[in-house]
């Protein structure tokens, strides 16, 4: 018995190159999308970016006191 050659079809997706609105409503009035899901959370928001802005400034100071400890 043979090998019966068979014919497979394909189904490729792209973009096209000159397709210039892919997602339109991301970047329309994002200043105040931002604003409203900043204001609707800001509980969370709060308990999101203050330990990580706590973070960073203990670290940049640690860091200068370490630079400045020689001195001393």
């Amino acid at each position: 018995m043979g090998k019966v050659p068979v014919r497979m079809k394909a189904v490729v997706y792209a973009l096209s190159p000159f397709q210039q609105k892919v997602i339109p409503g991301l970047w329309k009035d994002l200043p105040s999308k931002i604003h409203h899901k900043i204001s609707e959370n800001w509980l969370s928001a709060t308990f999101l970016l203050g330990p990580l802005v706590g973070t960073y400034s203990y670290v940049q100071s640690y860091q200068e006191k370490e630079k400045l400890e020689h001195r001393f």
